[in-house]
């Protein structure tokens, strides 16, 4: 099983590479202001070239909140963007999601890049007001067409990126086969077969959380469309019978 999973993983970033030079890039952020984005502007500004988020012990959030692109949606992708992270708090980038108006200013639902300072949860895939935790750090995951979240391979011991400092995130999205990594390092590998909740296309946005103060710092946000690919099927993400379920994913709130 593993050895089917490996050669299946390594054969789709194979194909990656080969469609990489064809790939158009585009930078998400001009380094003089947040034109193309939406925002709290008493969150969200630009300095020196750097698109910072800062909150206040005095004017604590109620709720996550996000700087949002306005930009057309994206599908099948590759996303580069280096973050830090000041504060005890955590952040996360959103992709192929959806704006929510209903609960909230500036409020997004859908897939996210946690970027947070507990280890098993950097890096880790999250799904913002949905699902809950889908994939934790150093886990390939297959979500079955029943939305079981079960874990197929551990990808073994990684090193611990200190979110104080920049790290370059990286999410590559095709069909239904998801990949994060930190510094080229690989910590959460999905392949989302829950046809009723995955997502195939949506928006790009990065968090501010609630509660404690806390800062987080963008930039080098690079965006790479590629061609879409085929959705991989769930016969060829085989599930042993003894997998173990990544503990476990909530319902949907909101």
């Amino acid at each position: 099983m593993k050895s089917s999973l490996k050669t299946f993983s390594l054969g789709c970033f194979l194909w990656l590479v080969a469609f990489h030079v064809r790939a158009e890039t585009e930078t998400l952020f001009n380094g003089t202001d947040l034109s193309g984005w939406k925002g709290d502007p008493k969150i969200w500004s630009v300095v020196d070239g750097i698109v910072t988020g800062v909150t206040s012990d005095e004017d604590p959030l109620s709720y996550n909140k996000f700087l949002i692109w306005a930009g057309k949606p994206v599908e099948d992708f590759k996303l580069t963007v280096d973050l830090k992270l000041t504060g005890d708090s955590n952040s996360g980038i959103q992709y192929r999601s959806d704006e929510r108006p209903e609960l909230g200013e500036y409020v997004v639902s859908g897939y996210q890049c946690d970027m947070h300072p507990a280890v098993w949860a950097n890096g880790m895939l999250y799904e913002e007001k949905e699902r809950g935790i889908l994939c934790k750090r150093g886990m390939k995951v297959v979500i079955t067409p029943e939305g079981k979240a079960k874990i197929v391979e551990n990808l073994g011991e990684e090193p611990e990126f200190k979110v104080g400092e920049w790290n370059t995130y990286t999410v590559i999205a095709r069909g239904n086969h998801l990949v994060h990594m930190i510094n080229d390092t690989v910590t959460t590998e999905i392949w989302d077969h829950q046809e009723s909740e995955r997502a195939l296309s949506g928006t790009i946005a990065f968090q501010v959380h609630r509660g404690p103060a806390m800062k987080i710092e963008i930039r080098n946000a690079k965006l790479e469309r590629l061609p879409k690919a085929e959705l991989v099927p769930f016969s060829e993400t085989p599930v042993p019978a003894d997998a173990p379920d990544v503990n476990p994913p909530k319902g949907k709130k909101g």
